[in-house]
């Protein structure tokens, strides 16, 4: 339990499209008020921005994080003197490095002296501090930089409620070996308890979310884009988590990266303990609570699950026994069976299959599924939703 801390400071940049000079001006504007890069990182040290890839999909439906806020990160890197930087991620289904070409982000990088890297080949690593997890394999390019910066998303996850600065870092294990981490932590909690051990193995020196374009929702794939016209940056992973919250008017107690991130020293999750310092063209920087932030930035409308926390009692033991716990399904009218649910269903026989050859949409075995939701993660067509 963190107590009588200093304050984890947490910038939110108000911007209001991925105009590049505008997205430039505005991260420019926060990087400096948590000191500039050199507060973080040495010019001469190896730079991986670990980017949020999760699948390939339309820039418009804010999947992955945007390209501008990529690209406009290698310029502020390459014009403060930063000559060895990298960017990329291993995404849950396909090649990071396709993305990132598809998108337009590896000319981006290369324009500015930074390069794509592939994240396609795993290490293992032992990691004997780590509190649940001890063993991860690691994508070699996180494992040869100095120094990782974390850009992530703001959207919203079936597992997690949200998916922030905390579940970025799990893009960092390499390709199949994510999957098989949903087996091996198959609740959330278990889950939220892992990423925050890896969070505290790689040690990300910067955090900085896309929240200009959010998505809430079916996150983190298959939600709907939303206006949020923010960009947060922080050092502290948990206290950036918890002011994205705010911003959304969900409590931070009930997402499990949260009270994980702060019972095992990640950061702090507590609005006392959180100052957030306003970047706003409208305002001089000016600091404020999570309550203010939220009063003044924040959308309490946002479509997300609010009130699913930990649950005692009788309910909490059907609960336990999945009774009543969230179970993924099949919109048939959505469906085209094209089987990357199946594809990515990661216990062993597969939690979903196949019946009648492709004639119908897949079904599941409720028996098997370890509620992960990693096949309504990485459904290309929104046809899969949780219930």
């Amino acid at each position: 339990m963190v107590r009588n801390m200093k304050k984890s400071k947490v910038v939110l940049v108000r911007c209001d499209s991925y105009d590049e000079e505008l997205v430039y001006s505005r991260l420019r504007a926060g990087i400096a008020c948590l000191g500039g890069l050199s507060s973080f990182i040495q010019p001469d040290e190896k730079v991986l921005m670990k980017l949020n890839l999760v699948r390939d999909a339309e820039v418009e439906r804010a999947v992955t994080v945007n390209p501008a806020i990529v690209v406009q990160l290698a310029r502020i890197f390459a014009e403060d003197g930063f000559s060895h930087v990298k960017a990329g991620d291993s995404p849950g289904i396909g090649k990071g490095m396709a993305i990132m070409n598809r998108l337009g982000i590896t000319d981006g990088l290369r324009k500015y002296g930074a390069e794509p890297a592939a994240f396609d080949e795993a290490v293992p690593v032992d990691n004997p501090g780590g509190i649940h997890a001890k063993h991860f394999m690691m994508a070699r390019d996180v494992l040869e930089a100095d120094a990782l910066v974390s850009v992530c998303k703001m959207k919203t996850h079936a597992l997690e409620h949200l998916t922030g600065a905390v579940k970025n870092q799990y893009g960092c294990i390499e390709g199949a070996n994510k999957a098989a981490g949903h087996t091996k932590y198959p609740s959330a909690e278990s889950m939220a308890r892992m990423l925050v051990d890896l969070n505290l193995y790689v040690k990300p020196r910067l955090y900085i979310m896309d929240g200009i374009m959010a998505m809430e929702g079916n996150g983190p794939t298959s939600g709907d884009p939303t206006p949020m016209h923010t960009i947060l940056m922080s050092a502290d992973p948990v206290a950036l988590d918890s002011v994205f919250a705010a911003l959304v008017h969900v409590n931070p107690e009930i997402i499990p990266t949260e009270t994980a991130g702060e019972m095992m020293g990640l950061g702090t999750y507590r609005p006392e303990n959180i100052e957030v310092v306003v970047v706003d063209p409208e305002l001089p920087p000016v600091s404020m609570t999570t309550q203010e932030a939220a009063e003044r930035y924040g959308n309490p409308d946002f479509n997300v699950i609010r009130g699913r926390g930990e649950v005692h009692g009788w309910m909490g033991l059907v609960t336990r026994l999945r009774i009543f716990s969230p179970k993924p399904r099949i919109d048939a009218s959505k469906c085209v069976k094209c089987g990357v649910c199946v594809r990515s269903c990661p216990v062993e026989g597969k939690a979903i299959h196949f019946s009648n050859g492709r004639q119908n949409p897949p079904v599941y075995n409720y028996r098997k599924c370890i509620r992960c939701f990693c096949c309504q993660e990485m459904c290309p067509h929104k046809a899969i939703y949780t219930k």
